[in-house]
């Protein structure tokens, strides 16, 4: 049994970076508090912000208060870090949109309250509104280094293909965040992705010049597929915790079709689960992973979406693509398709675009090419065929594209 949280989260492989671990672990002795930063650049969480917010969850568990933050001032500029182009930029009034929405998605993964070990959220539009130009230049500017700046890994991968001075000074706003929750809310760690390292550093920098803070960080690994490619990434775009971006069925899929040699690790990753029941979980692999994939689906399913819906969502894909093909679960995704476009015949990888099985018309085809989709349980391996009547069983047209993709048109 580890012996502290940090020592819990190291064995989970959660620790990328940190400045201490033996002055973390002598912080997390007695409550302490604790934020990571989330902007709003889109209106919806997705799957790669959820090692931080899990995390977070997991510093609740263990007696200490996350604070989230929802940057509504950081979003107005965008964060280089990871990105090779600077982020799009979005108005005031998508961003006020945008933090409303994350602010509800956030409140169902930790528990928001008075309390002293509750999550507190803050939006650092709050205090950034208050300062003006010449408050910023005079009070925060002088103690940060170009120099220093530009060795940041955030910046210097930016620096052949160009970074404005608008994105350079994400990380002076950054880093003033955590010296204001420091003042106000005795916040004395950050934690964040791998990504972050920089921008949390300089704000460690910024508290101990201005505020006489003793600041601490920890990042997490950036978290990738087994092959090297992006997670929560499939060929229809981001994995969303909306369930009007990404439905609850996909959701469920997503988690259910990863890669046998990843399971273990998501389970460490996205879980509460302890360890042992990890390891016996993916102790014998070959068919038994399946089941594993299935807890790991449910398990984030129902942090996301509840109990209800990963109930649903697991009993409809046992009944789809089990022995039963059992398709008419609510939670498959489904769409009414009039009978006169049936009648006279609708191309098959214009019936594939709209339901979101592909991307493009020229995906479709590679992917009918590839024989890697079904009308129904028979394979086509023709991007010409057209789908009519004779394909209409029980009023239904089911199309799947692999193992676990499926989408029903109800024809009527």
């Amino acid at each position: 049994m580890p012996e502290s949280l940090f020592d819990a989260l190291a064995e989970r492989g959660l620790v990328a970076q940190c400045t201490d671990p033996d002055g973390i672990r002598r912080r997390l002795a007695t409550p302490l508090t604790v934020y990571g930063g989330f902007d709003p650049t889109a209106d919806s969480l997705h799957v790669g912000h959820l090692v931080p917010i899990l995390t977070l969850a997991r510093f609740q568990r263990a007696g200490h208060q996350p604070i989230m933050l929802v940057g509504g001032a950081t979003g107005m500029i965008g964060d280089p870090s990871g990105k090779s182009d600077a982020r799009k930029m979005l108005s005031r009034d998508d961003i006020i949109a945008n933090t409303k929405a994350l602010k509800g998605q956030l409140g169902r993964l930790v528990r928001f309250g008075d309390g002293p070990g509750d999550a507190r959220l803050v939006d650092n539009a709050d205090w950034f509104a208050a300062m003006g130009w010449i408050d910023v230049m005079r009070d925060l500017a002088p103690h940060f280094s170009i120099n220093r700046m530009l060795s940041m890994e955030s910046v210097k991968g930016r620096l052949e293909a160009g970074i404005s001075y608008l994105e350079f000074s994400y990380m002076v706003m950054q880093a003033y965040d955590f010296v204001h929750l420091f003042r106000h809310q005795g916040c004395t760690l950050q934690i964040g992705g791998q990504e972050q390292w920089g921008n949390i550093v300089m704000g460690i920098e910024l508290g101990r010049r201005i505020a006489d803070a003793d600041l601490a960080g920890l990042t997490m690994p950036l978290v990738t597929k087994a092959d090297g490619t992006k997670f929560g990434k499939t060929e229809s775009g981001a994995v969303w915790l909306d369930p009007q971006r990404t439905p609850v069925h996909e959701f469920y899929q997503f988690w259910r079709n990863v890669a046998d040699s990843d399971v273990r690790r998501y389970l460490c990753y996205f879980t509460f689960l302890e360890l042992a029941e990890i390891d016996r979980l993916t102790a014998d692999g070959g068919t038994a992973i399946n089941q594993a994939k299935e807890v790991l689906a449910w398990q984030l399913t129902n942090l996301v979406h509840g109990q209800a819906e990963a109930d649903a969502a697991r009993d409809s894909a046992r009944r789809a693509f089990g022995a039963a093909q059992d398709v008419s679960g609510e939670t498959i995704p489904h769409a009414a398709l009039a009978s006169a476009e049936v009648e006279s015949g609708i191309a098959l990888i214009a019936l594939m675009v709209r339901a979101e099985l592909a991307t493009s018309n020229g995906e479709a085809r590679r992917l009918i090419s590839g024989g890697g989709v079904r009308l129904g349980d028979t394979v086509i391996d023709d991007p010409t065929r057209t789908v009519g009547p004779l394909d209409v069983h029980d009023r239904r047209i089911v199309l799947k594209v692999g193992k676990r993709k499926i989408f029903r048109f109800d024809v009527g």
